[in-house]
């Protein structure tokens, strides 16, 4: 017994996930003990802060490379742009969940167990201080995505996967306003996430029962060399896509996407649209280009139909799209279709160019939804696209400033979506996914219809008397559409430092 040594555990590098999880834990005690009138500050500035030391832990151990808790997690160059990606989003996502200003009370309810339509209900709607809990719940998701990126074996895959995923199903449910279509929402994502976990969780089951382990490198080893059935290998694969596509919100897994973005909260619809995407595609780029490589012959044409057919289904569906919440959700579709264009590229400039997609993206849909947020009537958000005809020459500010972000959709030059694209594209040529890249341009051509259609019906129509106002934001949503569209137009005229970050992160170890 005195001869036993425990592998250590380098605390420094899983230090940003120690930070959240224990600020979650502490704001859970602070629910408890807090005054209801003080908690939203007190929660807001503990949510922010911890998001910030996290960052800040991420930052100084940038030049960390290691494997710890056993293998369990692994430490390198994609987990920490990752993760740093991660952060940053979630404290611009933060800001916009704080927001109390726009609306009195903020987006979400007083009491999550109120009964729709009763006495209470209608009375939280008008002037009820919004729920708190949503701080230590987002705290919980975020922190589950910090280790969901960095997890080395399938059972902490699973684990985080899992704990990012519970308190979204959560959060979905406690609009402020429409209760039944938010609740409805969350019960639809609660079921069909239940099913994917499933999923998942086989597939670990019959890839340990090829590969006689979990870890990544043993995987990636057994893979190499089989000495077992390979029935079990490619069955697992699939089954552990299968969770990881319905999170990634590709198709023929994305039939969730539409109804949970339309009814949850619009500042939770941001997180997940943001913060949500960058976890699940770095946990498949780790899966493919770690543990699967040896058999990428093998996945590459079927990921690769499903990649067309993302990108087919959100594009095409966007365009019939009536609700401004759904048409963002099919973007998302397609955006997921691009993103797995440059994940099977299998190499580094595929690993480095996903990477930057991913910021890119997860900017331009924050400030998306930020905008969305503010175009409010007496019944709450007004999303029907009818209702944004002439918004433009009501608030030329906003509605310009929306219309820029749908241009970075479309992929216009100047904007980050044009360069994301363009890397993205350059990628999986160099990869040999040329088919890939001609389907990505012509569904790209495609998905300029709604956009632009957007930006012609908000400033060549007249406004009418259904025509809603820009609520003035407050602080919180005010600097998070300044983030986001700064970074937007920074990373359409100036991307090579994040581009030569990327690259040089672009190196996983095993």
């Amino acid at each position: 017994m005195d001869d036993l040594q425990l592998p250590a555990i380098n605390y420094g590098a899983l230090a940003p996930m120690l930070i959240l999880f224990g600020a979650a834990c502490l704001g859970i005690l602070l629910e408890a003990v807090l005054p209801r009138g003080r908690r939203n500050g007190v929660q807001l500035t503990l949510a922010l802060v911890s998001l910030v030391a996290a960052l800040v832990a991420v930052i100084l151990g940038r030049n960390t490379r290691t494997v710890t808790i056993g293998g369990a997690v692994a430490i390198d160059g994609p987990t920490l742009f990752l993760q740093g990606s991660i952060l940053l989003l979630g404290i611009v996502s933060m800001l916009l969940i704080g927001e109390r200003a726009v609306e009195n009370g903020g987006a979400f309810v007083s009491q999550a167990a109120l009964t729709v339509g009763s006495e209470k209900d209608l009375r939280q709607a008008g002037s009820d201080p919004g729920n708190t809990e949503v701080y230590p719940l987002t705290i919980f998701s975020l922190g589950g995505m910090l280790l969901f990126v960095a997890a080395n074996d399938l059972l902490t895959m699973f684990v985080a996967l899992e704990v990012l995923s519970l308190p979204l199903y959560l959060l979905c449910a406690l609009a402020r306003r429409r209760r039944l279509l938010s609740q409805e929402a969350a019960l639809k994502y609660f079921l069909l996430g239940s099913y994917a976990s499933a999923f998942f969780l086989f597939g670990v089951a019959l890839i340990y029962g090829f590969a006689g382990a979990v870890d990544l490198a043993s995987i990636h080893a057994a893979v190499a060399d089989p000495v077992r059935n390979e029935v079990l290998l490619f069955g697992g694969l699939a089954l552990v896509a299968i969770g990881l596509l319905f999170k990634s919100a590709a198709a023929p897994f994305h039939v969730w996407t539409p109804d949970v973005y339309q009814g949850a909260p619009t500042p939770i619809t941001a997180l997940m649209a943001a913060c949500t995407k960058v976890a699940a595609f770095g946990a498949l780029l780790r899966i493919l280009y770690v543990a699967f490589d040896g058999v990428r012959w093998d996945f590459q044409p079927v990921l690769g139909a499903i990649a067309i057919l993302t990108m087919l289904t959100g594009a095409i569906l966007a365009v019939t799209q009536t609700d401004m919440k759904r048409l963002l959700a099919y973007s998302s579709i397609a955006n997921a279709g691009y993103l797995l264009v440059g994940v099977l590229a299998l190499n580094k400039e595929g690993l480095s160019s996903t990477m930057f997609y991913l910021v890119a993206y997860g900017f331009s849909v924050l400030a998306a939804f930020g905008i969305v947020s503010l175009v409010r009537d007496a019944d709450g958000e007004a999303t029907h696209l009818s209702r944004w005809a002439g918004l433009g020459r009501r608030n030329p500010l906003y509605a310009g400033a929306f219309s820029f972000i749908m241009l970075a959709f479309a992929g216009i030059p100047l904007t980050s979506g044009f360069t994301s694209k363009f890397a993205v594209f350059g990628a999986a040529i160099e990869g040999g996914q040329t088919w890939l890249v001609i389907v990505g341009v012509i569904t790209s051509m495609v998905l300029a219809f709604p956009y632009l259609r957007v930006i012609v019906m908000m400033w060549l129509s007249e406004p009418g008397e259904s025509t809603p106002t820009v609520s003035i934001p407050g602080f919180l949503t005010s600097a998070a559409l300044v983030i986001g569209v700064i970074v937007t137009l920074a990373l359409g005229v100036i991307p090579a430092p994040l581009l030569d970050l990327t690259n040089d992160a672009a190196q996983f170890v095993r």
